[in-house]
């Protein structure tokens, strides 16, 4: 089984995704630093040297060649944007929306070097955050309300999937 973890920037997708799958015993994937390590530099620099548009084309390659792995896939808080993306993963596995207010993400990156947090203000991500909510909210098989400490977020999860792994 393979459980994509969607949501915005700060939401929890790396922390609640290392945590369950060290409860299940299975593989984890932070997209993100997938992305890194095959371009062999930051998404920063992908940013700046290649722009948004090929980044988002690295995250839909990274969804196809991890679509046939089992494990816990902390997708980047653009890539259910893409409709091609969403479809790959609902086809792979389970899609689990970790809806956390704007205002708890926000404090978690409002001090990151992320290309779109240092272009963008308070008011411009709040926006960006409301755009996306319904996205993700579209291409979720299931909505996790995650707004908790990282024990009971990856309890909700483990939770509402049915899974049963290690609890903390």
């Amino acid at each position: 089984m393979t459980i994509y973890l969607c949501g915005f920037m700060g939401c929890g997708k790396s922390t609640v995704g290392e945590r369950l799958a060290k409860q299940l015993d299975c593989p984890f994937v932070d997209m993100d630093a997938y992305i890194e390590e095959r371009a062999g530099m930051t998404i920063p620099e992908i940013f700046e040297k290649y722009g948004e548009p090929h980044f988002r084309d690295l995250e839909t390659q990274a969804i196809r060649e991890l679509a046939d792995r089992d494990g816990i896939i902390a997708c980047g808080g653009g890539a259910m944007l893409r409709e091609e993306n969403a479809a790959i993963a609902a086809e792979h596995g389970s899609v689990v929306y970790l809806e956390v207010p704007f205002h708890i993400c926000y404090r978690r990156i409002a001090d990151s070097d992320r290309p779109i947090v240092r272009r963008s203000t308070r008011e411009e991500l709040e926006e960006l955050y409301n755009s996306r909510d319904g996205i993700y909210r579209k291409h979720s098989t299931h909505i996790i309300e995650c707004a908790k400490t990282p024990a009971a977020a990856t309890a909700a999860v483990r939770d509402a999937l049915g899974l049963i792994g290690e609890q903390e």
